[in-house]
């Protein structure tokens, strides 16, 4: 099962609260908990290669920490990367393997 998120609440919930509402409560309480249609490690690959190919770099590194979480071996997110090379761009692939690189650094 997906963890409870409050990032929405924690960083905008008294700016913009009813983002931060639908951000914790519809995106990461009820997409995310339909884990029977789709796994949450699935998710989290859809959900990588999506905000990669779209140079969206600080909310990919919040998700490639998720899909770490979620099972995600560095194996398979080098991989993932490396395929969206050629279809997202080079240099996105680079900049996802500086994020990549951070995130799976054995410690």
């Amino acid at each position: 099962m997906a963890k409870k998120q409050t990032a929405g609440r924690d960083n905008l919930g008294d700016f913009a609260p009813k983002f931060a509402e639908l951000n914790d409560d519809v995106l990461f309480g009820e997409v995310w908990s339909r884990e029977k249609e789709l796994s949450a490690r699935d998710r989290s690959m859809i959900t990588c290669a999506s905000l990669m190919s779209q140079g969206l770099f600080p909310q990919l590194e919040a998700h490639m920490k998720m899909a770490k979480q979620n099972g995600i071996t560095k194996d398979e997110m080098v991989e993932l990367i490396t395929h969206l090379a050629f279809y997202a761009g080079w240099p996105k692939a680079w900049s996802a393997f500086g994020l990549a690189k951070k995130i799976y650094a054995d410690k």
